[in-house]
């Protein structure tokens, strides 16, 4: 009797510890947007959109040295570890091979070409339209990072995803990148980042009526295959995976500024997003490399030099350098005070923002691809 009482209450504990873990899970994949909605329309009406704005704006900045910056760098610290393996080892599959050589080699040799000869002719129009691929490309990563984690995570709980279901979804995701990008229907214009002054082209009117229309039929398709799953099984997809793709696709991409405050963490909560990811795949590596025959490091130990390099690097990429080209190479202003030309005063940090965010794109459509032996890191059992 008091075995079987002690059974009970070790099952008990066991679903509340499954219960919490997918919960923290849920909350990192992007379901502490939820959370912040109602947090920010509070702290709006306790002390008013401005000093709000300024609070959060301050905050976010300085988060990005642990959470923007490092998931950028740390990018790099996975895509060029074992170069030498990804280009010519029998172990990768030809056309990844050639994903590798593409986003690693010709990708950022393009780039680094078209950023130093803006540099070098002091031309804002040649930066403005690197501006605008990365704008045009940035969606398409959050939506597929999207896509991520459903797949992912739906087969860590044993649901796996048929190839219906997993057109409906990309079609989904790929309708959200498009009418974010198209909406609102805007006429060109001058904008500024970082510094550049550029002409963003036009968005025109048809373009966001005809990215609604197919958003509106994607809708209709994933809705479809969820439906037919629950006729089918007696359940949808896992809610936590489904949740993170929809919050994705529509908090991130589609609405993302539907909060004045909550637009300011949507890169961080990206980033959170991705560096579970990172953590998860390497802590896996980790505890099977750190046993026998291998005896490698302990798990915190490796994680945490991960950690602590992709954080020194982002440091370096996004500030020690920039700021050290940009005051040697910049452009100086006058005596008096004065202009400094449609770069602005910070040509190599906007084109060094502008280089990693692009290139980073890429890397990761190899990375997280099944087609990596290193994903395969991904596949132990959900929490619990």
């Amino acid at each position: 009797m008091t075995s079987g009482i002690a059974v009970l209450a070790a099952a008990d504990v066991s679903a509340q510890d499954t219960r919490r873990a997918r919960l923290v899970e849920f909350l990192l994949v992007g379901g502490a947007t939820l959370v912040l909605f109602p947090l920010a329309w509070l702290f709006r009406s306790v002390a008013g959109l401005d000093d709000a704005e300024l609070a959060v704006g301050f905050t976010a900045f300085y988060a990005a040295y642990v959470i923007n910056d490092p998931h950028f760098t740390v990018t790099y610290l996975l895509f060029y570890k074992g170069a030498r393996r990804w280009a010519f080892g029998a172990e990768i599959a030809r056309a990844q091979r050639a994903r590798w050589i593409v986003a690693g080699i010709v990708v950022p040799l393009g780039l680094a070409a078209w950023a130093a000869l803006a540099l070098a002719l002091r031309s804002a129009a040649a930066l403005g339209w690197m501006i605008q691929l990365m704008y045009l490309l940035v969606g398409w990563h959050y939506v597929k990072q999207g896509f991520g984690v459903v797949t992912v995570l739906s087969a860590r709980r044993g649901v796996r995803i048929d190839p219906r279901e997993r057109a409906a979804i990309l079609f989904h995701c790929y309708a959200g990148w498009a009418f974010a990008w198209a909406n609102p229907a805007t006429p060109a214009g001058d904008y500024e980042e970082k510094g550049v002054v550029y002409t963003a082209l036009a968005h025109p009117r048809w373009l966001e009526l005809t990215a609604a229309v197919v958003l509106a039929l994607s809708i209709a398709a994933l809705a479809a295959v969820l439906v037919a799953r629950w006729q089918r099984e007696g359940r949808t997809l896992p809610l936590a995976p489904l949740g993170g793709l929809l919050i994705t696709v529509w908090s991130w991409a589609i609405f993302s500024a539907a909060d004045p405050l909550v637009r300011y963490v949507i890169p961080a909560l990206h980033s959170i997003q991705y560096l579970y990811f990172v953590w998860l795949m390497k802590r896996n590596e980790a505890r099977a490399e750190e046993g026998p025959p291998a005896f490698g490091r302990p798990v915190a130990v490796r994680v945490g030099l991960l950690a602590l390099t992709a954080v020194a690097l982002g440091v370096l990429v996004f500030h020690v350098g920039p700021t050290f080209l940009d005051t040697a190479f910049g452009p100086r202003l006058a005596p008096g005070g004065g202009t400094t030309g449609p770069l602005g005063e910070t040509p190599y940090f906007a084109a060094i923002f502008v280089f990693v965010n692009i290139h980073h794109y890429f890397m990761d459509h190899v990375i997280w691809r099944r087609e990596n032996p290193d994903t395969r890191w991904l596949r132990d059992p959900a929490p619990g």
